[in-house]
C-alpha cells in the first residue's frame, strides 16, 4: 500500500511536502512566528486559488495547459481600470436604480456609500465578464484549427496578447488621473494602486482573528471556495460531461452526438473568464493592478501548482488546485524567512526565485513526462 501511494503520488511531491513540513517544524527554533507564516499561506492561497482553477476546464476539454491564461488576465485587467474610470458613475448609477426601482428596499445612498469598494469591486469583475467571453471565445476558435499544438500555439497567444497590450494600455482614452502619467496626461502606469477603490474588499470581509497574530482571510477563502464549487458543479452538468467527454475520448463523443469543437470553445471561453475573474481577487489582496508585463508572469505559477497537485495534462480536479496551491504558496511563504534566520542574511528574494523556478521546472517536467 505504501509503495503504491508513492508511485501515485511521486518522490518529488512527497519530499516537497516533507520539505513544507520541515520548514514549519525549524520555524520556531529560528525566530520564524508559525501563526502569521499560515497567516500569509492562508493569504496567498486565496489570492492565487481562482487562477489556479482556470487551469481545469481547458485540461478536461483536452486542450492541455493553459499558457495563454494571460489573455483571461488581461480581461481582468481592462475590467479593473474601467471600475476605476468610471468609479463614480458606478457609485451614481447603483444608487439611482436602487432608488427608482425599489430594488431591495433597504439599498440607499447610505449603504452604497458604505459599501462603495464591494460595489466598484463588483463591476470590476462585471466588466471583465463579457470582454473574457470574447477573448476566450477567438481564443477557442484559434485552438479547434492547430489540434495536437495547444499549448505551443497558447504560450505564442499569452506572449503577444501581452506585448500587444504594451502598446495598448499607452493608447487606451483612460483619464482617471490615479491611472495615467502624471507628467504626460495619457497612457496608463505600470502599477496602479486599488486603495480607495477596492483594497483588500475581501480579505478583510468575513476575516477573523484566532489570535494576536494568526488572521484568517475568510472572505477571500469563501470566495474561492464558492468559485470552485461551481467549477465543480458545471463539470457535473450534461455540459460539463460533454466537455470531459470530449477531452479523453474525442472519437467516442463525437460519435455519441457531442459537438467537440463547441465543448473545446466552451472550455476556453470559461478558463480565460475564471482568469479574468482570478486576477481582480488576486489584485484586491495584493493592492495593485500590475499591466504591461504583469500578466506574462502569471501563467507559469498556474501550471505549476496545478501540475504540483497532482493534476496532468489530461485531467484535473478541484483537489488538484487546493493542495497544488496550498504546496506550492506554502513553499514560497516559508522558505525566505526560515533561511534568512538561519544565515542571518537577507537573501529572500534570491530563495524566492530559487523555489519557485525550481517548483516550476519540476512541474513541467512533470508535463513532459505525461505527455510521453
Amino acid at each position: 500500500m505504501l509503495s503504491k501511494f508513492i508511485q501515485n503520488t511521486g518522490w518529488p511531491r512527497i519530499i516537497i511536502a516533507l520539505f513544507l513540513i520541515a520548514l514549519f517544524s525549524v520555524a520556531p527554533f529560528v525566530g520564524v512566528q508559525i501563526d502569521v507564516s499560515i497567516s500569509q499561506i492562508l493569504e496567498r492561497f486565496a489570492m492565487n486559488g481562482v487562477l489556479v482553477l482556470a487551469m481545469i476546464p481547458m485540461i478536461q476539454s483536452g486542450c492541455g495547459l493553459n499558457f495563454g491564461l494571460p489573455l483571461g488576465i488581461i480581461a481582468g485587467l481592462l475590467g479593473a481600470v474601467l471600475s476605476i474610470e468610471f468609479n463614480g458613475e458606478i457609485i451614481s448609477s447603483v444608487i439611482n436604480f436602487a432608488g427608482q426601482y425599489n430594488f431591495l428596499t433597504w439599498i440607499d445612498a447610505n449603504f452604497v456609500n458604505a459599501h462603495r469598494e464591494a460595489f466598484i469591486f463588483s463591476a470590476a469583475i462585471i466588466f471583465s465578464i463579457p470582454i473574457a467571453l470574447i477573448l476566450g471565445w477567438l481564443y477557442g476558435i484559434l485552438l479547434n484549427f492547430v489540434k495536437g499544438d495547444e499549448m505551443m500555439i497558447a504560450t505564442y497567444v499569452g506572449f503577444s496578447s501581452v506585448s500587444f497590450m504594451c502598446i495598448a494600455w499607452l493608447l487606451l482614452p483612460l483619464k482617471n488621473p490615479v491611472m495615467v502619467w502624471g507628467y504626460a496626461g495619457t497612457g496608463l502606469r505600470t502599477s496602479i494602486s486599488v486603495d480607495g477603490f477596492w483594497l483588500h474588499v475581501l480579505s478583510n470581509s468575513l476575516g477573523f482573528h484566532v489570535n494576536e497574530r494568526l488572521y484568517i482571510p475568510g472572505g477571500m477563502l469563501i470566495f474561492f471556495a464558492v468559485v470552485a464549487f461551481l467549477v465543480w458543479l458545471f463539470m457535473r452538468t450534461k455540459t460539463g460531461t460533454a466537455l470531459t467527454a470530449a477531452g479523453s475520448n474525442p472519437d467516442f463523443a463525437r460519435a455519441s452526438g457531442v459537438n467537440v469543437n463547441k465543448m473545446r470553445t466552451i472550455s476556453v471561453m470559461l478558463s480565460t473568464v475564471l482568469g479574468a475573474v482570478g486576477i481582480i481577487v488576486y489584485e484586491q489582496g495584493f493592492g495593485f493592478i500590475q499591466l504591461y508585463m504583469g500578466p506574462f508572469y502569471m501563467a507559469l505559477p498556474a501550471v505549476a501548482s496545478i501540475l504540483l497537485g497532482g493534476a496532468t495534462v489530461n485531467k484535473a480536479g478541484i483537489l488538484n488546485v487546493i493542495i497544488g496551491t496550498f504546496l506550492f504558496q506554502g513553499i514560497l511563504t516559508m522558505t525566505p524567512p526560515v533561511i534568512n534566520n538561519i544565515f542571518q542574511s537577507d537573501m529572500s528574494e534570491v530563495i524566492r526565485l530559487i523555489v519557485s523556478n525550481g517548483i516550476i521546472v519540476y512541474a513541467l517536467t512533470r508535463k513532459a513526462r505525461a505527455e510521453r
